[in-house]
């Protein structure tokens, strides 16, 4: 039986008010009488909303004129609360649908006496800072979606066991262009993203049998760190400075101690951030000849630098015992699983074996749309208007935490993390910081061990919006004031 016109306009009128943001939403608001500012109050109001959980994030809020009716006060008091809102990262403005509780503050919530000392979940649903994140909004635009979309109407089928020709010589035209060097794209191995890249390097070096020992920066990337031993093989911590690896810490092989590879980061070493200058790159260059070592430059975040020109990279000073590893995670996405190696031609055939054993670690689909994106020069105009975005965010961080007493906040002369060290626990830092939504990253991880020679907190500050942004950093700066000790004069 067909419905009624009374019915028809029942259920349109029920539809309309679940797409109208501010008739869904009906703010449970009580103003406290006193004799503070209306805006005060009522952004007061809110923000308890929020921290209480009644207000989710994404939650859509009334409009100001209906807000101002509801509470009978003037609608420029609700505006000004709305702004200020905006402003601590607790609101977001979102396009064609009014204002809205910040998708990115799930977790944040305050804590009762009842759920305080409950353990919390293992699954954390805070503003997760992870270090060298990357922010991905804008990415699928039209270049990136055309790319995809040729790529899946015409599957490639690959042949060349080292990958996709075409990608390879993207990837080299994309190294002489970001990077200075000027790579064979025969020498180009694609790889599943630099732990992958890493893994297959060792398996090639060992020859399937030879256990290696691999020099590693301390403190340095936990990530890639874990590979060898994950693989059966030895690590050996190498000291680092402000300015990098120490190459006077290198091993010459006298006394049975001798290195295979090191891993280094020459142009951003991670944590720290410093830079190896021109003499010490020169000295660990000399070393690896003279003992006969294999150099593994880690190049992971080198095109983000903010303070001058992306600096050259050590492949391009020598090309007979560095190996480039490289990846897209921090210039597009982690979740793309794409990277490189540039081998000297000495390893070129070692690894072209291996693979006609192991196969293609990138689907022929991810490599050819990559390829397809690299080829329209979009990566390198998105890379330009990134570094913009990061550098503004950069600039926060060090507004924020750049001048909390007892603390030193290390150079950010690139990439997209930063390193915050104090005199305190770490543990109480990193913990009061989950606590209030806030993921951060003990400093000690990057040692690998207990022999963490400071206390601090690793941060990456490129995947959140700046509001977001600023909320999570006035926490850790809160934090951080609470648990930390000025050292005394």
């Amino acid at each position: 039986m067909a419905r009624s016109i009374y019915d028809h306009f029942r259920w349109t009128t029920f539809r309309f008010a679940v797409m109208r943001p501010d008739l869904v939403v009906d703010l449970p608001l009580r103003l406290p009488n006193d004799p503070r500012p209306l805006p005060v109050r009522i952004c007061e109001g809110i923000r308890g909303l929020v921290m209480d959980g009644v207000l989710a994030p994404g939650d859509h809020l009334p409009s100001t004129r209906v807000l101002s009716t509801q509470l009978r006060v003037s609608r420029g008091s609700v505006v000004a609360s709305y702004e200020q809102l905006e402003a601590e990262g607790y609101l977001v403005a979102a396009a064609g649908s009014g204002t809205q509780v910040n998708p990115d503050l799930r977790g944040l919530h305050r804590r009762s006496t009842t759920t305080a000392a409950a353990p919390r979940a293992q699954h954390y649903q805070g503003i997760d800072l992870t270090p060298g994140a990357p922010d991905t909004a804008g990415l699928a635009n039209s270049a990136w979606r055309s790319a995809w979309h040729r790529a899946c109407v015409n599957p490639p089928r690959i042949t060349d066991p080292l990958g996709s020709p075409g990608l390879r010589e993207e990837i080299a035209e994309h190294l002489r262009q970001m990077r200075s060097l000027l790579a064979d794209p025969r020498q180009v191995v694609v790889t599943g993203g630099a732990r992958a890249g890493l893994a297959e390097l060792i398996q090639v070096l060992c020859n399937g049998s030879h256990r290696l020992t691999i020099g590693v920066e301390s403190p340095g990337y936990p990530s890639l760190r874990r590979v060898p031993t994950a693989l059966g093989h030895r690590i050996a911590g190498l000291p680092t400075d402000n300015q990098g690896l120490d190459p006077a810490s290198l091993p010459t092989g006298h006394g049975g101690k001798r290195l295979d590879a090191v891993l280094v980061t020459p142009s951003h070493q991670y944590p720290w951030g410093g830079s190896l200058s021109a003499s010490r790159r020169a000295a660990v260059i000399e070393w690896a000849e003279k003992v006969s070592c294999w150099i593994v430059e880690d190049d992971f975040d080198s095109e983000l630098r903010h303070v001058g020109a992306p600096l050259p990279a050590l492949a391009s000073l020598d090309e007979k015992h560095t190996i480039l590893l490289g990846t897209f995670s921090s210039l597009l996405t982690p979740a793309l699983g794409c990277g490189y190696l540039v081998v000297p031609p000495a390893l070129v055939h070692s690894f072209a074996q291996q693979r006609r054993a192991t196969g293609q670690p990138v689907p022929a689909i991810v490599q050819e749309a990559v390829a397809g994106y690299l080829s329209t020069g979009a990566l390198r105009r998105r890379t330009q208007r990134m570094r913009q975005v990061y550098r503004r965010r950069r600039r926060t961080v060090i507004d924020v935490l750049g001048s909390l007493p007892g603390t030193t906040l290390q150079p950010i002369d690139g990439g997209l993390h930063a390193v915050l060290v104090f005199n305190g626990s770490e543990e109480d830092v990193v913990q009061r910081c989950r606590q209030e939504g806030v993921g951060v990253t003990p400093l000690s991880t990057y040692w690998g061990s207990n022999d963490a020679e400071a206390a601090g907190i690793v941060l990456g500050f490129g995947s959140h919006n700046d509001s977001t942004l600023v909320c999570a950093l006035k926490i850790i700066a809160s934090a951080v004031t609470e648990h930390s000790r000025t050292p005394p004069r």
